[in-house]
């Protein structure tokens, strides 16, 4: 004998018995503790104590230390906190601040910086545009008197050039707040303290997040303003990196294959077609000005010659210590 066998439901018509109204609300799990600010807080203690240890080892001034730490993660968090403060605004999933140590990497200042993760696709080229500006100018705005009192703080030396002290680039914005308040004479330079380096520091950074490119700042900003021309401007601008290479120094070597491996080509939005509005193109006019005055071609004053030859030291040192 056989069991008769109901009739499959036809798909057309779905039975209603199977679903319930209201539907079951859907619970997501809230994350831990540690993944919410845990980790945020230990990266941000870490790269305190980093950049103290920076500040102190030179002089085993606890007092430069503590102006190093204050001036430059005051600087960091204002770039930071202003694309997170855009995102909630815009209601965009964003992680809190990834904060990066380098005690040893970055003897200057003792970080990388830091970096917030956006999990979010952006609704529409007027979130982009503004989440984008908001960390750079955020940054500019704090590190302006710190640049003034960094100007005020730094010593007047003769120029040594038998000395191994580090040669800075000196962007634009430096230049003219140099100007304004102290007079150097010619034949001697200004040697920074802490607050001057942590100014150095935030102009550097602000200037290469603004680079036309991709992920970065100036690569949302790019990209929210001209859409379909971004790709065209970002490859020009990592092909000037590579430019800056041969013409100016090694120290565009890092920077040119990191920006490559973030990629050149910006994703689109939600909305593409909602129009951004002429306020922010003026806004748009302010970021290139900021850029133009934090951009430093040649950061760090070195040529080939010196870097081979420095190279050249480092292993004659290696062989030595390692008796090979």
């Amino acid at each position: 004998m056989e069991q008769p066998v109901a009739p499959a439901p036809s798909r057309l018509e779905p039975s209603w018995s199977s679903y319930t109204w209201p539907p079951p609300a859907v619970t997501v799990a809230r994350p831990s503790f540690w993944t919410a600010y845990g980790r945020h807080l230990l990266l941000f203690a870490l790269t305190a104590a980093s950049v103290f240890w920076t500040g102190w080892v030179p002089n085993s001034s606890v007092a430069e230390g503590a102006q190093l730490v204050v001036a430059a993660l005051g600087i960091m968090v204002s770039h930071e906190m202003g694309h997170y403060v855009a995102c909630r605004y815009y209601g965009l999933d964003a992680t809190l601040p990834f904060f990066l140590p380098a005690p040893i990497l970055n003897p200057l200042v003792g970080t990388f910086g830091a970096v917030i993760r956006i999990r979010s696709p952006f609704p529409h080229r007027r979130a982009l545009f503004d989440v984008g500006i908001a960390g750079p100018i955020a940054g500019f705005v704090v590190c302006l008197p710190v640049l003034v009192l960094g100007t005020l703080e730094a010593k007047i030396i003769a120029i040594d050039p038998s000395s191994h002290g580090l040669s800075l680039g000196e962007p634009l914005l430096f230049r003219f707040v140099v100007s304004l308040f102290r007079d150097v004479p010619e034949g001697q330079t200004l040697l920074i303290g802490p607050l001057g380096t942590a100014a150095w520091f935030g102009l550097f950074l602000t200037g290469l997040n603004l680079i036309p490119i991709g992920q970065l700042d100036g690569g949302h900003v790019t990209y929210a303003l001209f859409r379909e021309r971004a790709e065209l401007l970002a490859r020009v601008a990592w092909w000037l990196c590579v430019g800056l290479i041969f013409f100016v120094g090694p120290s565009w070597v890092l920077w040119a294959v990191l920006v490559r491996l973030l990629g050149i080509r910006h994703p689109q939005t939600l909305n593409d077609d909602a129009p951004i509005g002429r306020g922010r193109i003026a806004v748009g006019v302010l970021g290139l000005a900021i850029f133009v005055l934090c951009f430093l071609p040649n950061p760090f004053v070195q040529s080939w010659s010196q870097f081979l030859e420095a190279a050249g030291e480092g292993i004659g040192w290696l062989r030595q210590y390692f008796g090979i």
